[in-house]
């Protein structure tokens, strides 16, 4: 209901068919935003469409396969007033994307990485990256990135990533500010929320936890998706990131102070300059 009037904006939700992402498309259009859903499946892109108010289309982008993010956003020769890059991957065993990147990595990162510096002179507003809480506890291995030598771990390979995807908020920030860009970075976790996302730590007893903590304690898509919206058109700064105000796990949405491994600018760097490298 905070959400102010969005009309004669344009808006790109990455993997926003379902979940988190639908539900927050769906709020934007229905203040007025045209909304474009940017996902694998278009069956349940165009379903999703024509299930939201106002201007919603669907247009197909495999965040797996840079070839697909260069195609999408050559689609796209317009302003772009919010990039949200919503979708997320997670997988119990080892995986490879197109280009042979770790599939939790080339998806929830690289493939964001590619689409958002592809789209930066049409973007007009904001970046918004969804993360998770879980980057407390993780860091990136820059010898190993692609997990060709340790022993794969899916939850360790998914916190990478998810830190990857706050790194990548902050030095994203940090050139748009050296470049006197209004454009403003920022990043969301859902804490919570039952969406369908299944969380895969590879311990069959800690997997079934989880499962039973969500369908007891999780809030709904619509829930998760408010810390989304706050990142996307509240008055948050730069390089901030929104989660759920309740412990960090449901409730209504509020900015949180970065913590640990976020905050190192030197890895964020490194990041990019890693990345820029991967995705040429």
């Amino acid at each position: 209901m905070d959400i102010p009037d969005q009309t004669g904006r344009t808006v790109v939700v990455t993997g926003g068919s379902s979940g988190i992402g639908r539900a927050a498309a769906t709020a934007l259009a229905a203040k007025g935003a045209r909304v474009i859903l940017a996902v694998r499946d278009q069956a349940r892109g165009r379903a999703a469409a024509a299930g939201m108010p106002g201007r919603a289309e669907s247009r197909p982008l495999d965040l797996g396969s840079l070839a697909s993010v260069r195609a999408f956003a050559a689609t796209l020769d317009e302003p772009i007033d919010c990039l949200i890059n919503n979708a997320g991957a997670m997988s119990s065993t080892l995986r490879r994307t197109a280009d042979g990147f770790e599939s939790q990595f080339g998806v929830n990162h690289l493939g964001h990485f590619a689409l958002t510096t592809l789209l930066r002179d049409r973007i007009t507003r904001r970046v918004v990256t969804v993360t998770s809480a879980g980057y407390r506890a993780a860091h990136i291995d820059f010898e190993d990135l692609q997990w060709e030598r340790r022993p794969y771990r899916p939850f360790g390979a998914y916190g990478q990533s998810k830190l990857a995807n706050l790194l990548f908020t902050r030095e994203l920030q940090r050139r748009l500010t050296a470049a006197g860009s209004p454009v403003l970075a920022t990043a969301a976790h859902p804490g919570w929320a039952a969406t369908g996302f299944t969380m895969t730590t590879g311990r069959a007893v800690v997997d079934r936890t989880l499962a039973l903590g969500t369908r007891l304690l999780a809030q709904n898509a619509e829930g998760g998706a408010r810390p989304t919206l706050l990142a996307a058109v509240g008055d948050v700064p730069g390089g901030s990131l929104s989660g759920p105000s309740r412990f960090g796990v449901r409730g209504p949405a509020a900015p949180e102070t970065l913590t640990g491994p976020a905050l190192d600018t030197a890895a964020a760097r490194r990041l990019w300059e890693v990345s820029e490298h991967l995705t040429a």
